[in-house]
Protein backbone atom coordinates (compact mmCIF):
# COMPACT_ATOMS: atom_id res chain seq x y z
CA UNK A 1 0.00 0.00 0.00
CA UNK A 2 2.54 2.73 0.98
CA UNK A 3 4.21 2.34 -2.60
CA UNK A 4 1.37 2.12 -4.28
CA UNK A 5 0.98 5.45 -2.66
CA UNK A 6 4.51 6.76 -3.31
CA UNK A 7 3.79 5.64 -6.95
CA UNK A 8 0.78 7.75 -7.45
CA UNK A 9 2.45 11.06 -5.64
CA UNK A 10 5.27 10.85 -7.85
CA UNK A 11 2.99 9.98 -10.73
CA UNK A 12 1.39 13.03 -10.11
CA UNK A 13 4.21 15.03 -9.04
CA UNK A 14 5.54 14.16 -12.83
CA UNK A 15 2.41 14.89 -14.51
CA UNK A 16 2.00 18.25 -12.70
CA UNK A 17 5.51 19.49 -13.35
CA UNK A 18 5.20 18.41 -17.10
CA UNK A 19 1.84 20.57 -17.59
CA UNK A 20 3.25 23.74 -15.69
CA UNK A 21 3.99 25.72 -18.58
CA UNK A 22 0.89 27.98 -19.63
CA UNK A 23 1.23 30.76 -21.59
CA UNK A 24 0.35 33.96 -20.65
CA UNK A 25 -1.47 36.31 -23.78
CA UNK A 26 -0.06 40.29 -22.63
CA UNK A 27 -1.53 41.88 -25.92
CA UNK A 28 -3.37 41.78 -28.79
CA UNK A 29 -3.40 44.28 -32.25
CA UNK A 30 -6.68 43.52 -34.35
CA UNK A 31 -5.75 43.22 -37.82
CA UNK A 32 -2.20 42.71 -37.98
CA UNK A 33 -0.26 39.40 -38.65
CA UNK A 34 3.39 38.91 -36.73
CA UNK A 35 5.66 36.22 -37.64
CA UNK A 36 8.90 38.92 -36.53
CA UNK A 37 10.14 38.45 -33.56
CA UNK A 38 13.63 38.88 -31.99
CA UNK A 39 14.03 39.19 -28.00
CA UNK A 40 17.32 40.60 -27.13
CA UNK A 41 17.01 39.85 -23.59
CA UNK A 42 14.06 39.65 -20.60
CA UNK A 43 13.05 43.05 -20.85
CA UNK A 44 13.86 44.03 -24.73
CA UNK A 45 11.35 42.52 -27.51
CA UNK A 46 11.14 43.40 -31.08
CA UNK A 47 7.77 42.07 -33.08
CA UNK A 48 7.20 43.18 -36.97
CA UNK A 49 4.31 42.23 -39.13
CA UNK A 50 1.66 42.98 -41.83
CA UNK A 51 0.65 46.52 -42.48
CA UNK A 52 4.69 48.07 -41.72
CA UNK A 53 4.00 47.50 -38.47
CA UNK A 54 6.78 47.21 -35.56
CA UNK A 55 6.39 47.20 -32.36
CA UNK A 56 8.96 46.92 -29.05
CA UNK A 57 9.48 46.53 -25.44
CA UNK A 58 11.87 47.40 -23.09
CA UNK A 59 10.12 46.03 -19.83
CA UNK A 60 9.61 42.65 -20.62
CA UNK A 61 6.06 43.02 -22.42
CA UNK A 62 4.31 44.96 -19.76
CA UNK A 63 3.83 47.83 -22.14
CA UNK A 64 4.20 48.64 -26.07
CA UNK A 65 5.37 51.11 -28.55
CA UNK A 66 3.79 50.52 -32.02
CA UNK A 67 4.40 52.17 -35.11
CA UNK A 68 3.87 51.78 -38.67
CA UNK A 69 6.99 52.46 -40.99
CA UNK A 70 6.65 55.48 -42.90
CA UNK A 71 6.03 54.05 -46.55
CA UNK A 72 5.78 51.01 -46.30
CA UNK A 73 1.90 50.56 -44.57
CA UNK A 74 0.98 47.94 -47.62
CA UNK A 75 4.31 45.84 -46.94
CA UNK A 76 4.66 42.54 -45.09
CA UNK A 77 7.16 42.19 -42.57
CA UNK A 78 8.36 38.59 -42.01
CA UNK A 79 11.17 38.76 -40.00
CA UNK A 80 13.30 41.26 -37.60
CA UNK A 81 16.37 40.97 -35.65
CA UNK A 82 17.20 43.20 -33.16
CA UNK A 83 20.58 43.99 -31.43
CA UNK A 84 19.18 46.02 -28.74
CA UNK A 85 16.74 49.08 -27.53
CA UNK A 86 17.85 51.00 -30.47
CA UNK A 87 19.23 49.22 -33.08
CA UNK A 88 17.53 46.34 -35.20
CA UNK A 89 17.05 45.11 -39.26
CA UNK A 90 13.24 44.29 -40.42
CA UNK A 91 12.96 42.51 -43.55
CA UNK A 92 9.81 42.81 -46.17
CA UNK A 93 8.91 39.70 -48.68
CA UNK A 94 8.65 41.81 -51.17
CA UNK A 95 8.01 42.35 -54.39
CA UNK A 96 10.32 44.05 -54.63
CA UNK A 97 12.10 42.64 -51.56
CA UNK A 98 13.36 44.88 -48.89
CA UNK A 99 15.40 45.06 -45.69
CA UNK A 100 15.41 48.42 -43.36
CA UNK A 101 17.33 49.58 -40.73
CA UNK A 102 17.01 51.97 -37.49
CA UNK A 103 19.62 52.81 -35.11
CA UNK A 104 17.21 55.64 -33.07
CA UNK A 105 14.77 52.62 -31.41
CA UNK A 106 12.53 52.89 -34.30
CA UNK A 107 11.67 55.94 -34.59
CA UNK A 108 13.10 56.48 -38.04
CA UNK A 109 14.44 53.49 -40.72
CA UNK A 110 17.33 53.38 -43.88
CA UNK A 111 16.89 51.12 -46.94
CA UNK A 112 19.67 49.26 -46.57
CA UNK A 113 18.98 46.62 -49.44
CA UNK A 114 15.96 46.47 -52.27
CA UNK A 115 15.13 44.05 -55.17
CA UNK A 116 12.63 44.58 -57.64
CA UNK A 117 13.96 41.06 -59.51
CA UNK A 118 10.86 39.11 -60.88
CA UNK A 119 10.20 36.39 -58.57
CA UNK A 120 12.34 38.12 -55.90
CA UNK A 121 10.80 36.55 -52.20
CA UNK A 122 12.78 36.85 -49.19
CA UNK A 123 12.05 34.23 -46.07
CA UNK A 124 14.37 34.98 -43.17
CA UNK A 125 17.20 36.21 -41.63
CA UNK A 126 20.10 35.22 -38.94
CA UNK A 127 22.76 36.64 -37.51
CA UNK A 128 25.62 35.40 -35.38
CA UNK A 129 26.25 38.40 -33.65
CA UNK A 130 26.26 42.31 -33.83
CA UNK A 131 27.93 42.68 -37.20
CA UNK A 132 27.51 39.07 -39.15
CA UNK A 133 24.64 37.69 -40.78
CA UNK A 134 22.55 36.19 -43.34
CA UNK A 135 19.25 36.47 -45.19
CA UNK A 136 17.49 33.90 -48.00
CA UNK A 137 15.12 33.90 -50.13
CA UNK A 138 12.79 31.73 -52.81
CA UNK A 139 15.03 30.25 -55.54
CA UNK A 140 15.22 32.66 -58.74
CA UNK A 141 16.17 30.42 -61.86
CA UNK A 142 16.28 27.53 -59.49
CA UNK A 143 18.97 29.02 -57.20
CA UNK A 144 18.05 29.68 -54.03
CA UNK A 145 18.68 33.52 -52.77
CA UNK A 146 21.35 34.70 -50.24
CA UNK A 147 23.17 37.86 -49.42
CA UNK A 148 25.18 38.51 -46.33
CA UNK A 149 26.42 41.39 -43.74
CA UNK A 150 29.48 42.06 -41.83
CA UNK A 151 28.46 45.50 -40.72
CA UNK A 152 25.09 45.01 -38.74
CA UNK A 153 22.45 45.09 -41.48
CA UNK A 154 23.97 48.16 -42.85
CA UNK A 155 24.63 47.00 -46.02
CA UNK A 156 24.47 43.77 -47.84
CA UNK A 157 26.45 41.65 -50.17
CA UNK A 158 24.45 39.43 -53.10
CA UNK A 159 26.07 35.80 -53.10
CA UNK A 160 27.26 35.20 -56.86
CA UNK A 161 24.61 32.75 -58.77
CA UNK A 162 27.49 30.12 -59.56
CA UNK A 163 27.96 29.65 -55.37
CA UNK A 164 24.34 29.41 -54.66
CA UNK A 165 22.37 26.02 -53.65
CA UNK A 166 20.65 24.63 -56.19
CA UNK A 167 16.56 23.81 -55.81
CA UNK A 168 14.53 21.41 -57.33
CA UNK A 169 11.16 22.17 -59.38
CA UNK A 170 8.37 23.17 -57.17
CA UNK A 171 11.16 23.74 -54.01
CA UNK A 172 10.88 26.93 -52.07
CA UNK A 173 11.15 28.30 -48.17
CA UNK A 174 8.51 29.23 -45.69
CA UNK A 175 8.37 33.10 -44.91
CA UNK A 176 6.69 31.56 -41.57
CA UNK A 177 8.58 32.47 -38.77
CA UNK A 178 11.90 33.43 -39.76
CA UNK A 179 13.40 30.50 -38.45
CA UNK A 180 14.30 28.09 -41.52
CA UNK A 181 17.96 29.45 -41.57
CA UNK A 182 20.01 29.46 -38.11
CA UNK A 183 23.60 29.87 -37.36
CA UNK A 184 24.78 26.18 -36.72
CA UNK A 185 28.61 27.40 -35.18
CA UNK A 186 30.73 30.97 -35.10
CA UNK A 187 30.90 30.65 -39.02
CA UNK A 188 28.28 28.39 -40.56
CA UNK A 189 24.37 28.91 -41.09
CA UNK A 190 21.96 26.15 -41.85
CA UNK A 191 18.56 25.99 -44.15
CA UNK A 192 15.57 24.01 -44.69
CA UNK A 193 13.23 24.08 -47.80
CA UNK A 194 9.72 22.91 -48.31
CA UNK A 195 6.97 22.51 -51.26
CA UNK A 196 7.40 19.66 -53.55
CA UNK A 197 10.74 18.69 -52.09
CA UNK A 198 11.63 19.23 -48.37
CA UNK A 199 15.84 19.48 -47.66
CA UNK A 200 18.37 20.29 -45.38
CA UNK A 201 20.89 22.50 -47.03
CA UNK A 202 24.21 22.16 -44.52
CA UNK A 203 27.77 22.56 -46.34
CA UNK A 204 28.03 21.47 -49.55
CA UNK A 205 25.12 18.58 -48.30
CA UNK A 206 21.45 18.36 -49.65
CA UNK A 207 19.71 16.30 -47.02
CA UNK A 208 15.88 15.17 -47.61
CA UNK A 209 13.98 15.45 -44.68
CA UNK A 210 11.37 13.00 -43.62
CA UNK A 211 8.73 15.25 -43.11
CA UNK A 212 5.25 16.20 -45.50
CA UNK A 213 6.53 17.24 -49.46
CA UNK A 214 5.13 16.82 -52.17
CA UNK A 215 3.00 20.08 -52.90
CA UNK A 216 3.26 23.98 -52.37
CA UNK A 217 1.94 24.04 -48.71
CA UNK A 218 3.87 21.29 -47.49
CA UNK A 219 7.74 21.11 -46.01
CA UNK A 220 10.01 22.12 -43.69
CA UNK A 221 9.10 25.34 -41.64
CA UNK A 222 11.61 25.80 -38.71
CA UNK A 223 14.48 24.41 -37.57
CA UNK A 224 16.19 24.92 -34.00
CA UNK A 225 18.93 23.74 -32.98
CA UNK A 226 20.66 22.57 -30.00
CA UNK A 227 24.20 21.56 -30.90
CA UNK A 228 25.91 20.32 -33.87
CA UNK A 229 24.78 17.07 -33.81
CA UNK A 230 20.97 17.77 -32.57
CA UNK A 231 18.60 19.05 -34.98
CA UNK A 232 14.47 19.41 -34.92
CA UNK A 233 12.81 20.40 -37.80
CA UNK A 234 8.89 21.25 -37.78
CA UNK A 235 6.32 21.53 -40.19
CA UNK A 236 3.84 19.74 -42.03
CA UNK A 237 0.94 20.90 -44.18
CA UNK A 238 -0.55 24.71 -43.86
CA UNK A 239 -3.77 23.96 -45.20
CA UNK A 240 -4.24 20.41 -43.13
CA UNK A 241 -3.60 22.50 -39.72
CA UNK A 242 -4.73 19.64 -37.76
CA UNK A 243 -2.50 17.11 -39.13
CA UNK A 244 0.11 15.23 -37.66
CA UNK A 245 1.52 13.55 -40.41
CA UNK A 246 5.36 14.06 -40.37
CA UNK A 247 5.24 17.05 -38.68
CA UNK A 248 8.37 17.00 -37.03
CA UNK A 249 11.83 15.22 -38.04
CA UNK A 250 14.44 14.97 -35.30
CA UNK A 251 18.45 13.95 -35.72
CA UNK A 252 20.96 13.24 -33.47
CA UNK A 253 23.94 13.03 -35.95
CA UNK A 254 23.73 16.49 -37.58
CA UNK A 255 21.45 15.44 -40.08
CA UNK A 256 22.71 11.86 -41.93
CA UNK A 257 19.99 10.05 -39.93
CA UNK A 258 16.27 10.96 -38.66
CA UNK A 259 13.35 10.22 -36.64
CA UNK A 260 9.94 11.53 -36.64
CA UNK A 261 8.14 12.34 -33.11
CA UNK A 262 6.90 9.38 -31.40
CA UNK A 263 4.30 11.65 -30.11
CA UNK A 264 4.10 14.41 -32.80
CA UNK A 265 2.77 18.15 -32.47
CA UNK A 266 -0.72 18.53 -32.21
CA UNK A 267 -0.62 19.47 -36.17
CA UNK A 268 0.60 21.98 -38.36
CA UNK A 269 3.82 24.25 -36.69
CA UNK A 270 5.65 27.05 -38.46
CA UNK A 271 8.31 27.62 -35.36
CA UNK A 272 10.21 25.51 -33.01
CA UNK A 273 12.58 26.94 -30.33
CA UNK A 274 15.55 25.28 -28.49
CA UNK A 275 14.92 26.01 -24.60
CA UNK A 276 17.30 24.06 -22.21
CA UNK A 277 18.16 20.98 -21.50
CA UNK A 278 16.03 18.29 -23.86
CA UNK A 279 13.50 21.27 -23.43
CA UNK A 280 11.49 22.62 -26.86
CA UNK A 281 8.76 24.59 -27.72
CA UNK A 282 6.88 24.33 -31.26
CA UNK A 283 3.91 26.80 -31.98
CA UNK A 284 1.38 26.96 -34.99
CA UNK A 285 -2.08 28.04 -36.15
CA UNK A 286 -3.74 25.81 -33.53
CA UNK A 287 -2.07 25.87 -30.67
CA UNK A 288 1.50 25.26 -28.85
CA UNK A 289 3.13 22.26 -27.68
CA UNK A 290 6.11 21.12 -25.40
CA UNK A 291 8.84 18.69 -25.06
CA UNK A 292 10.91 17.39 -22.60
CA UNK A 293 12.75 14.72 -23.77
CA UNK A 294 14.36 16.09 -27.38
CA UNK A 295 11.44 16.12 -29.63
CA UNK A 296 10.51 11.98 -28.43
CA UNK A 297 7.13 13.20 -27.14
CA UNK A 298 5.18 16.22 -27.19
CA UNK A 299 1.96 17.69 -25.32
CA UNK A 300 -0.03 20.39 -25.88
CA UNK A 301 0.07 23.59 -23.27
CA UNK A 302 -1.94 25.77 -25.30
CA UNK A 303 -5.06 25.48 -28.03
CA UNK A 304 -3.63 29.75 -28.62
CA UNK A 305 -2.51 29.93 -32.30
CA UNK A 306 0.97 31.82 -33.04
CA UNK A 307 3.47 32.28 -35.71
CA UNK A 308 6.72 32.00 -34.44
CA UNK A 309 8.41 31.35 -30.85
CA UNK A 310 11.51 32.42 -29.56
CA UNK A 311 13.73 32.48 -27.09
CA UNK A 312 15.91 35.66 -25.13
CA UNK A 313 19.48 35.57 -26.64
CA UNK A 314 20.81 37.17 -23.63
CA UNK A 315 17.92 36.02 -20.74
CA UNK A 316 15.04 33.10 -19.98
CA UNK A 317 12.25 34.52 -21.41
CA UNK A 318 10.07 32.81 -24.08
CA UNK A 319 7.78 34.68 -26.49
CA UNK A 320 5.42 34.52 -28.77
CA UNK A 321 3.15 36.26 -31.75
CA UNK A 322 1.18 35.63 -34.09
CA UNK A 323 -2.24 36.86 -36.01
CA UNK A 324 -4.37 39.92 -34.92
CA UNK A 325 -0.96 40.78 -33.08
CA UNK A 326 -1.28 38.26 -30.71
CA UNK A 327 1.97 38.22 -28.07
CA UNK A 328 2.12 35.49 -25.43
CA UNK A 329 4.51 34.73 -23.04
CA UNK A 330 5.54 31.30 -21.88
CA UNK A 331 5.18 31.32 -17.86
Amino acid sequence: MKKHLLFIISFLIFFNTGLAQNITIIQNQPGISIRGLSVVNDNVIWVSGSNGVIGKSINGGKTWKWSVIKGFSKNDFRDIEAFDDMNAVAMAIGEPAYILRTGDGGDNWKIVFKDSTKGMFLDAMEFWNDESGIVIGDPIDKRFFIARTFDGGRTWSVIPKTNLPSAADGEACFASSGTNVRKLNKKEAIFISGGMSSNLFIRDNKINIPIQQGSESKGANSIAIKNKNTFIVVGGDYKEIHSTEKNCAITFDGGNSWQNAEVPPNGYRSCIEYIRKNEWITCGINGVDYTKDDGKTFYSISKEGFHVCRKAKNGKAIFLAGSDGRIGKLE
